[in-house]
């Protein structure tokens, strides 16, 4: 497994530690030598490491199933994958976990190399990681926020997580909502965003290197479509929130 793959389920699976900046999507970024900071990175991965986390993968994975159905949020046909966990089946009741893909990415990618249901069987230092259900699903390019004629949010809220809802999924066995959500990049600012939006749904988010912007001018000089317009950044800025963010805590730990 290499280094910003591990990085990534460490921040997102195995715990929900929230990385406003420089998260896994930086560092894989940096090595690469796309963005600069290759020296200080080697610095602080020599004198300021923390301890390395074993993340095996040695459990058979648990069944996921792929289809499509028809968006009247996004006006168009969306792609999804739900994963089981090591020892469960469809029809299981579950907690859910909503994965956000990032920018050029889509349901069957969102999750770095690794399929949802090969993340679901990781071991974190020898011990499985708590049953949960994970969920992705095709997003597009504009940033999981509400653009003329597609409307991502709507799409997670009303259609896809009563999908999976029907299902027996968001859920634990007392019959509690359930329901996580992670990203990285442009699917780390769309988790905050959905968290932010819906706090009546959402238990516990985590988000990765998101792509947040302070100004509507600084995120179209970066991703032109990345909103509408200037009232649409405002209404969804989650950076200057109107309203305190949700608390963020562990995902595990919150839908075990």
């Amino acid at each position: 497994m290499n280094g910003p793959r591990r990085l990534f389920l460490r921040y997102g699976l195995a715990g929900l530690v929230v990385v406003a900046a420089g998260g896994a999507a930086g560092v894989e970024l940096v090595a690469r030598g796309v963005l600069p900071g290759q020296g200080a990175l080697d610095q602080l991965d020599g004198a300021c490491s923390a301890p390395a986390v074993d993340l095996t993968s040695d459990a058979t994975p648990g069944p996921q199933l792929s289809g499509t159905f028809f968006s009247r949020a996004r006006n168009r046909t969306v792609g999804y994958t739900i994963a089981y966990p090591p020892r469960h089946r469809p029809g299981a009741t579950l907690p859910l976990v909503v994965m956000l893909h990032g920018y050029g990415g889509d349901h069957a990618s969102a999750l770095s190399g690794l399929t949802p249901a090969q993340a679901l069987a990781l071991r974190v230092n020898g011990a499985p990681l708590p049953p949960m259900a994970l969920v992705t699903a095709d997003g597009g390019t504009g940033y999981w926020n509400p653009h003329p004629g597609d409307n991502p949010q709507a799409m997670l809220t009303d259609e896809l997580i009563p999908m999976c809802r029907r299902l027996g999924l968001g859920r634990d066995g007392l019959g509690r909502e359930r329901i996580g959500v992670m990203g990285i990049s442009m699917g780390g600012y769309g988790a905050l965003l959905l968290a932010e939006k819906r706090r009546d749904l959402i238990a516990a988010a985590a988000a990765i290197s998101p792509a947040i912007w302070t100004s509507y001018a600084q995120a179209r000089s970066a991703n032109a479509g990345a909103y509408a317009s200037a009232a649409d950044f405002a209404a969804d800025d989650a950076f200057f929130a109107s309203q305190e963010p949700p608390s963020l805590a562990f995902l595990a730990g919150h839908l075990a």
